[in-house]
């Protein structure tokens, strides 16, 4: 299994509606076609300053083809969304991870 990770660096004025639209329009839509599980949000903390917050979107995937699949159905339109609502108040970077052990 791999965890699919999507850092955002949000200008600090516009993180609570960042927030609000991740639950409401990003997740659902991500979620919609069964290849993305396990959505989790989370506010990173050992990143902040006075102008902006971070924060990390993890999803589950089963392997890079299905993360492949998704960015092209998926991915693309969701990150066009997010330019065309907060152009240059978010910035976004992925990271795929490899699930190694598990406790």
């Amino acid at each position: 299994m791999l965890v699919y990770n999507i850092t955002f660096q949000v200008d600090f004025n516009d993180a609570r509606n960042f927030v609000i639209w991740i639950h409401q329009a990003y997740i659902p839509r991500a979620l919609e076609g069964a290849i993305l599980h396990n959505a989790r949000l989370c506010k990173i903390l050992s990143h902040h300053d006075e102008d902006s917050e971070c924060f990390s979107l993890q999803f589950e995937v089963e392997d890079s083809a299905a993360l492949h699949k998704w960015y092209k159905q998926y991915g693309v339109a969701l990150h066009e969304e997010m330019l065309k609502i907060f152009d240059q108040k978010v910035v976004a970077f992925t990271t795929l991870m490899e699930v190694i052990d598990e406790a």
